[in-house]
């Protein structure tokens, strides 16, 4: 007769044999900051699709967009305090904590996808290093396209924006507004539509992506292709919580992650002027900035980038010097 405890022996051993995996698998939760749409937040969608085939299932990462489980000025201290062990961040935000941090957001220093990819590589073990003191390892990191400046009205030269409220991101769109006569404003992705429907802000400067994303050819009617730099976002992993993997699934992870940030690079190459097509299919002006402008906007890249350089000291010249020489 067959026995209650050896169908249970028997039920035990099947879920040892098959389903080790699936009782092992950690649960992860990825905070986002910006829309379920932007290419940012479907290649993290990406990403937890391969780590779990990477790691058999043994690491499974729920995705959270447009800041719905913290919000992007949340996350990277979700992420260094274990509140979640992973996360996405634009992490130049920080750069008034770790000045290094802002390596990608110096005015016309790499303007091209190329030598974006360059200044990374430069800068790479520098950031690495610093990402270690906060508690923090880079998987893979990520450009938007290039940065340009929208308005609600024609803008030639700075003697158009005087008095603007401009939604800054970080230390550096801080600084144009005020180089530029305007008044910076602290605004997060999720929150600009609102920003801009209400008068918060009435200008920022962003790629086509961000513009796209929020319909800011609502309220907005001019962008200027300044492509002034192309910083990057970056999906990272708390450092206990990375130390305390196998290495099989470490190696697993950063398979993924490798993959992941080539594609999302390539993509977001791929949309840049598509972005552009987008916003003037909706009604808005798409045009390069005034040679007056550009000029201004150089000569304060120019003071943006020393001054950075006085903030990081022999690192900060040690990225740019090996930039330099690639």
């Amino acid at each position: 007769m067959i026995t209650f405890k050896t169908n249970l022996a028997a039920a035990v051993t099947v879920a040892l044999t098959f389903g080790a995996s699936a009782v092992m698998a950690e649960e992860w939760d990825m905070p986002m900051a910006y829309s379920a749409t932007n290419f940012h937040s479907e290649m993290g969608v990406v990403f937890a699709d391969k780590v779990r085939e990477y790691t058999d299932g043994g690491i499974n990462i729920t995705v959270h967009p447009g800041g719905s489980l913290f919000k992007g000025g949340e996350i990277k201290r979700a992420i260094q305090t274990g509140q979640v062990p992973i996360g996405e961040r634009f992490m130049s935000a920080h750069a008034n904590e770790a000045p290094l941090l802002g390596w990608d957001n110096l005015p016309f220093v790499a303007t091209t996808y190329a030598d974006n990819e360059k200044l990374w590589h430069a800068a790479k073990d520098s950031v690495n290093a610093q990402l270690s003191d906060l508690n923090l390892v880079a998987l893979y990191t990520c450009p938007w396209p290039g940065q340009g400046f929208y308005f609600k009205k024609e803008v030639n030269s700075s003697a158009d924006t005087q008095g603007v409220k401009f939604r800054s991101y970080n230390t550096a769109t801080a600084t144009f507004a005020e180089a530029l006569g305007m008044v910076p404003v602290q605004v997060e992705a999720a929150e600009l539509s609102q920003a801009l429907a209400t008068g918060v802000a009435e200008a920022f400067i962003s790629s086509g992506s961000t513009g796209y994303d929020r319909k800011v050819w609502e309220q907005l009617s001019h962008y200027y292709k300044v492509n002034a730099w192309l910083p990057r976002n970056y999906v990272m992993v708390n450092k206990g919580v990375w130390d305390g993997l196998d290495d099989a699934t470490k190696a697993g992870i950063q398979k993924a992650a490798d993959e992941t940030g080539a594609a999302c690079a390539a993509k977001s190459e791929e949309l840049a002027n598509w972005y552009f097509e987008q916003l003037e299919a909706n009604g808005m002006t798409v045009t390069d900035a005034s040679p007056e402008f550009l000029a201004e906007l150089k000569a304060i890249g120019e003071k943006m980038t020393n001054d950075w350089l006085e903030q990081t000291g022999a690192d900060g010249q040690a990225i740019l010097d090996a930039y330099n020489k690639m």
